[in-house]
């Protein structure tokens, strides 16, 4: 056969990930703080998003989130405009996997039954003449509480709290103290490497106090001198080097550390481990003595520099509530004050169209439109996806928030999945870095998905959380004289229909720090 060239025509089909499809996909799975800073990035680059001011009149405002009261996705009107035709078509072309998160089509009333109720978007109240579009989170109403007017805002206006002077970190707190203790000025500039060195537990690392020497040239002994100075510094126990010498430090200056107390800190591996008879012999002491050793050290504080300042905790916000209505229903809501508002100006769009000016500006403008077109939309169908996820849980674990933890039950994504037509990926994305908080406390989403555990009669699986539940149930109520080994623990969970195996007790055990049954014993022994 001769090889020549030729011209084929060949049809197939394919699903482009387009820059708008790879955008939405990444909306999904941020949480609520990356998406706050996501949108400010996008405001900043596009000239004709803006974030809308919390005060500002809903009727010059066409909302492409909620607008007050509860409604089916009939409701809802298209808020990407014309302009987005091309993106919703790239929207509808993934069958199996992202379309389902961003599909407008179907309501999350097929995720309820007569137990559970939802809230969901609504603009028939808002003008087509709107002058402003905006996107995802307006509004949100309660049953029976009227409308939810709050907000991120995105205002870079500054609240009282935080023009307030920071709080006094342990370094400075070290520094001031070593002002007044140190004259020399040698161990004054020791002491500033080594107040550098302070982790925020108030330990210095050995080797890096070694280090010291070396790197100012100063004798080790120096370096020594000046470090045994510091630890009298406050909080008592600072600048240790590890725990014993922390203790240590703190049992000197309340003097307690007499030759008994001093054996006891130098074996907390003992301790840890509840040897009291080993721990006996070697301090000399008897037993009340070392109980009492023991309720004294239990008084020391092992990370004394934590008091002082240090990095500041993010609290956890919930991107969803769930409560019982008055007709013990329960109802799923979403958190407006986490949901950007973000506003596509038309009035801007509209007077930019009579501009005259280059091809290169108009492809800007053009392009600046569809950007934010598209944004409006999927975080509106992000808003809308969380809410059926949420709906399905809710539904699913209903047992859960009626009851408690014992009656979890097992859940997988692909149930989720297949209860509201998505993809089983588009879940896992949904639920990654999404919390909620309801009457029981506050959960991340995927602390409803758990493995099954098989029943020992042939009914329903149990799940593994509430397995783990029993397990510490268990453990908590023994009797200090009758200790439950894993063999017992697993003869009284098959008592109770849980078939389990000894080493997935001790898995389980190990999981959620439960010591050994001698581990128990002696400690139980000690506090009673």
């Amino acid at each position: 056969m001769a090889l020549t060239p030729r011209l084929d025509l060949r049809q197939s089909q394919q699903l482009v990930m387009t820059p708008q499809l790879q955008q939405a996909i990444k909306l999904l799975q941020l949480s609520n703080l990356d998406l706050a800073d996501y949108v400010t990035e996008e405001v900043e680059k596009n000239p004709l998003l803006e974030v809308r001011d919390p005060n500002a009149d809903s009727a010059v405002v066409q909302e492409g989130g909620e607008q007050g009261g509860t409604a089916t996705d009939d409701g809802l009107r298209d808020s990407s405009g014309d302009t987005s035709s091309d993106a919703g078509e790239g929207l509808i072309a993934a069958d199996k996997g992202i379309e389902s998160a961003l599909d407008t089509g179907t309501t999350a009333d097929s995720a309820l039954d007569t137990n559970l109720e939802t809230n969901v978007y609504n603009n028939d109240a808002v003008s087509d003449r709107a002058d402003m579009q905006s996107a995802g989170s307006s509004g949100l109403s309660y049953d029976g509480g009227g409308a939810v007017k709050g907000g991120s805002g995105f205002s870079d206006e500054r609240s009282l709290d935080q023009t307030l002077e920071g709080e006094e970190n342990l370094q400075d707190f070290l520094t001031r103290q070593m002002a007044v203790l140190l004259n020399d000025p040698i161990e004054r500039l020791v002491a500033i490497h080594l107040i550098d060195l302070v982790d925020e537990g108030g330990y210095v690392d050995a080797d890096a106090v070694l280090e010291v020497g070396e790197r100012l040239s100063i004798e080790t002994e120096h370096v020594e001198k000046t470090l045994v100075a510091l630890q009298t510094l406050e909080p008592s126990g600072i600048f240790a080097r590890n725990l014993s010498e922390c203790l240590a430090i703190q049992l000197i200056e309340l003097d307690r550390y007499d030759p008994a107390m001093q054996a006891l800190i130098e074996n907390l591996d003992l301790l840890a481990k509840r040897d009291m008879p080993a721990l006996r012999r070697l301090c000399g002491v008897d037993q009340e003595d070392i109980a009492d050793m023991v309720r004294e050290i239990r008084l020391l504080n092992p990370k004394p520099g934590f008091g002082y300042g240090g990095a500041t905790v993010q609290p956890v916000i919930p991107d969803i509530f769930i409560r019982k209505s008055k007709a013990g229903t329960w109802v799923v809501e979403l958190n407006t004050d986490t949901l950007p508002r973000v506003l596509v100006n038309s009035q801007y769009i509209n007077e930019l169209k009579d501009v005259d000016g280059s091809k290169e500006t108009k492809a800007f403008v053009s392009e600046c439109v569809s950007n934010a077109n598209w944004l409006v939309k999927a975080l509106d169908q992000r808003a809308r996806t969380i809410l059926k996820v949420a709906t399905a849980l809710v539904k699913t674990q209903a047992l859960f928030f009626e009851h408690g933890v014992r009656f979890l039950k097992p859940l997988t994504l692909k149930d989720i999945a297949e209860e509201i037509e998505m993809h089983e990926s588009t879940v896992s994305r949904v639920t990654n870095n999404k919390f909620m908080s309801c009457p029981r406390g506050m959960f991340e989403l995927k602390y409803f998905f758990t493995s099954s555990i098989s029943a020992a009669d042939g009914g329903d699986a149990h799940s593994a959380e509430s397995v783990k539940y029993r397990l510490k149930e268990l453990t908590d109520a023994e009797d200090p004289k009758k200790i439950l080994s894993d063999d017992k623990l697993v003869v009284l969970m098959k008592a109770e229909g849980i078939d389990i195996a000894r080493r997935t007790v001790a898995k389980y055990r190990d999981a959620m720090r439960i010591p050994s049954s001698v581990q128990r014993r002696r400690l139980k022994n000690m506090t009673s």
